[in-house]
């Protein structure tokens, strides 16, 4: 039906006829002669339509906003002065011959343009509509490209590309599965995969020894603006391998992405341990664009006479640490206490500071409600800091979780008020992971997954498994954590190990990883790999605020569809087919039949 796309046309195609079919992005009437902006998913050409035409005059005439066109024309030069360097099609026009209307379309609930300013739930509402915005096209086409490069980049490294199941059993990784009833079954349920975790290790004992997958993964958790209850996964695994590979592989990867669809050169890819990363950052996914760093006061606070510092600093699990910010005693009372509810959110009771306005003056030329404390300490806290005139200190008094928490979410918060970035990219390795971290009922759950292997002889881990470390790795940028991974346990009795330190005992676990530990007896080779988040790494290379704007059909952050209106109701011939009944139902049932 077309010969070119909008977006395609240029001055190379002067006096050649042209057909495009697209929407109208605008019409403008100009004493008698019809301008139509015509818009595909390749850019915007302008098109003239004049009255000695009559039947495509009459059809340009009564065409409306996002009406569908077929047109045919001649591509001619802009008359001087009403060129538009800007626009990739700007030093253009097309003289219409023919006009056809494809399609009527109604007045669309929004407009399409750059200026439009529209709510996101009526965008996610009418995504259909959302989606033919030349800014939603252009981070889908990203999308793509990303994709595109990826799958190159692993082919040319001998990867194979399997597709692993969507319908499994529950496993435990860290969220809630989202369950499938089974008809067949009854009263049994699949899970949808959170991750291909289990079948990929099964594919390097196989022997498949490069395999990689741009996977669905399914997690019901709760959702922030990087999270979605479906989403996608660079899946990536490797037999005979070990951590330097995997990095080395994927940090190719990233940068030649980067280089092809960016022209960017990624600065070097620094390794920093999780200890050292969680000290001076409060973060295990620093943002290192920021020169901001967290510092221990712990042993200064001990003695002072001011509980909300002392208590954290003689409490083992509690941690006292200082942010400096330079040139921060400029902030405002309010900005201030804005912080301290900012920090609040993330479970901290306080936020404590001191304004240095005059450090030759001593205790007299700072500012803070808690200088009266700090007698004795004062200048070794200062000295410590390195603080300046013009300087405020932050601190954060409480458990060490809560502190890191807290003080390391203000430390980006700060950075972005502040403007303190200091380069546009800066990537970097995590590694040296906890094998365990501890939940609320003081039980070791695995910090990554239960199948990633210790960096300890078996007979040390054995010994003490709380304070093993984990040869897991985590590739971070901009403190998004683009994608995590492992070397995997690949001995069976290491993994019935470690599954029994989490508390799952030999018949549960013969029950839900039999066939993982069965699988292990059969000569399995070492092998490791790493899951990057494409949403994610999409959302960052467009600049996008959140990963809905990189997804097609995304979800709300309450997990629902708003054009589809999904989730909903089922009929209960359905249920019944399922052998399901809904205990609210019945419930309401009841109440009504009283």
């Amino acid at each position: 039906m077309r010969s070119h796309y909008c977006g395609q046309l240029n001055e190379t195609l002067v006096d050649q006829t042209v057909t495009v079919c697209g929407w109208v992005h605008r019409r403008r009437d100009h004493g008698g002669v019809i301008f139509l902006d015509m818009r595909d998913r390749d850019g915007i050409a302008q098109f003239v339509v004049d009255p000695d035409t009559a039947e495509a005059f009459a059809n340009a005439d009564r065409s409306r906003s996002e009406y569908v066109l077929r047109i045919t024309g001649k591509v001619r030069l802009r008359p001087a002065g009403t060129q538009n360097p800007d626009m990739p099609t700007g030093m253009i026009e097309v003289l219409a011959r023919e006009v056809e209307v494809l399609n009527t379309a109604a007045t669309p609930p929004f407009q399409l343009d750059e200026h439009g300013k529209v709510g996101e739930e009526v965008r996610l509402k009418h995504r259909y509509i959302d989606l033919r915005r030349p800014d939603m096209i252009e981070k889908l086409r990203l999308r793509s490209r990303i994709s595109h490069s990826v799958r190159a980049f692993l082919e040319q490294e001998g990867f194979l590309d399997i597709e692993t199941p969507i319908l499994t059993r529950a496993t435990p990784e860290g969220a809630r599965d989202y369950l499938v009833p089974s008809r067949t079954h009854p009263g049994e349920f699949f899970a949808l995969p959170q991750s291909p975790q289990l079948f990929k290790q099964l594919l390097m004992i196989s022997g498949f020894d490069r395999y990689y997958q741009i996977a669905k993964c399914f997690r019901d958790e709760d959702l922030r603006a990087d999270r979605q209850p479906e989403f996608t996964q660079i899946d990536i695994e490797a037999s005979f391998v070990e951590e330097r590979d995997i990095m080395a592989i994927t940090e190719s990867m990233i940068r030649q992405l980067f280089t092809e669809v960016l022209d960017v050169s990624l600065p070097e890819f620094p390794r920093m341990t999780w200890h050292d990363a969680m000290r001076r950052f409060g973060s295990d996914k620093p943002d290192l664009r920021i020169p901001l760093e967290l510092t221990d006061v712990d042993d200064l606070m001990k003695d002072v006479d001011f509980k909300v510092f002392s208590g954290p600093a003689n409490a083992a699990d509690g941690r006292v640490a200082a942010l400096k910010v330079p040139g921060g005693a400029s902030l405002s009372r309010k900005v201030i206490d804005d912080y301290t509810d900012f920090v609040g959110i993330y479970g901290a009771k306080g936020l404590a500071w001191i304004k240095v306005n005059d450090r030759a003056r001593g205790i007299d030329g700072l500012q803070s409600p808690i200088v009266k404390f700090m007698d004795g300490v004062i200048e070794d806290l200062l000295d410590r800091l390195d603080a300046r005139d013009g300087d405020i200190i932050f601190f954060g008094a409480d458990k060490t979780d809560v502190v890191n928490e807290a003080i390391g979410a203000l430390r980006v918060r700060l950075g972005d008020d502040l403007e303190l970035y200091t380069r546009d990219w800066a990537p970097l390795w995590v590694v040296d992971f906890p094998m365990f971290e501890i939940d609320g009922s003081d039980r070791l759950t695995p910090l990554h997954h239960p199948f990633t292997a210790p960096a300890c002889t078996p007979e040390e881990f054995r010994a003490n498994p709380a304070s093993a470390l984990s040869r897991a790795y985590d590739m971070v940028l901009n403190g998004t954590e683009l994608g995590g991974g492992s070397i995997r346990i690949h001995d069976q009795q290491m993994q019935r190990t470690v599954l029994e330190i989490l508390g799952i005992g030999e018949e549960e676990a013969q029950e839900k990883f039999g066939f993982l530990l069965d699988a292990l007896q059969y000569g399995a080779p070492p092998h490791g790999g790493l899951a990057f988040g494409l949403d994610r790494l999409v959302m960052l290379m467009s600049g996008a605020n959140t990963i809905r704007e990189v997804i097609a059909f995304p979800k709300t952050q309450s997990a629902a569809c708003l054009m589809t209106d999904a989730p909903g109701e089922v009929t209960a011939e359905q249920l019944r087919e399922l052998n399901i009944r809904l205990r609210q139902k019945a419930q309401k049932a009841t109440e009504a039949g009283e």
